[in-house]
């Protein structure tokens, strides 16, 4: 009887999962566009990376920019990843709690504060990277 008595319980914490579910679709959004333009950004360096001598020399200061933006693409999936993970444990948290029997609010808090930061810091890295993709667009008329 106690299995039936503790469904409208365990259908609550459902629900409150509902939206921590509904950001990991949004990151892991979040997460393909960045592992596309990781590999665009690998592809375009392993191109260049293939030229010598004066045609080597005149994209050196793109492969630089190429270099720095892998740099902080690689920090925005870090940080993303760290912000699903973080969610995921709060939800766990939230399960474990409703099991056991035990308050464990402050620590799903924590941990969905925590995922929070982590997903501001992804997307500030990806901000960064798209500055830096965009800084070197070069306009030229042709004559």
């Amino acid at each position: 009887m106690d299995a039936i008595a503790n469904i409208p319980t365990v259908a609550h914490v459902i629900q409150q999962a509902v939206a921590p579910v509904f950001l990991l679709t949004g990151v892991a959004g979040i997460l393909g566009v960045l592992t596309n333009r990781l590999g665009r950004t690998v592809d375009r360096f392993r191109l260049l990376g293939k030229l010598d001598g004066a045609e080597a020399e005149e994209y050196f200061a793109e492969m630089q920019t190429l270099a720095r933006r892998a740099h902080w693409t690689h920090w925005s999936i870090t940080l993303c990843t760290t912000c699903a993970l973080l969610v995921c444990m709060s939800i766990v948290a939230m399960f474990v709690g409703v099991e056991f029997a035990i308050d464990l609010s402050d620590a799903v808090s924590l941990l969905f504060i925590a995922a929070m930061l982590a997903l501001i810091g992804g997307l500030l890295c990806f901000l960064r990277e798209i500055t830096l993709a965009t800084g070197i667009i070069v306009w030229r008329r042709r004559p």
